[in-house]
């Protein structure tokens, strides 16, 4: 049994889903030069877009946040801090981002990450996704979503 559940962020959760994201990002930071913080503005982010977080007891150890895009659902972010990695989260963070695209009509998901975060695009393409393109550091990837 999970001792996590996902539900969508409110408001109060902006500081604490920007803390998850700070430590889940914190060893791509330390060894990337210029990698952006993802962090930023949580509280905007909950107020214009689509974002859930995982939490286990009153803590924020997962996140996603989705943007529809103009006939595809943007992968925004997608994060799970380091103490709860392997426990499942980031699969069922990953299958719900599917599931919403594909709620709201969308057939395609997005998504841009740093070339250098080659771990993540491992990941990804485990999972079906396909590189776009590559823009400097940035590496567009496209997933196709089939109904379930």
């Amino acid at each position: 049994m999970n001792d996590w559940s996902i539900r969508r962020a409110r408001p109060g959760d902006a500081d604490g889903l920007g803390d998850c994201l700070e430590a889940a990002y914190a060893e791509d930071a330390a060894r990337i030069d210029g990698l952006p913080s993802m962090s930023e503005d949580c509280a905007g982010e909950i107020a214009r877009h689509l974002v859930w977080v995982a939490v286990a007891g009153d803590t924020i150890v997962g996140g996603l946040v989705l943007v529809p895009g103009d006939g595809f659902m943007m992968l925004a972010n997608v994060a799970v801090h380091p103490g709860q990695r392997g426990s499942g989260i980031g699969r069922r963070l990953l299958t719900l981002a599917e599931s919403e695209a594909l709620a709201r009509g969308f057939a395609e998901m997005r998504l841009n990450t740093h070339a250098d975060m080659r771990r993540t695009v491992r990941l990804y393409e485990r999972n079906g996704w396909k590189r776009l393109g590559r823009a400097g550091k940035t590496i567009a990837m496209s997933k196709r979503l089939l109904p379930r």
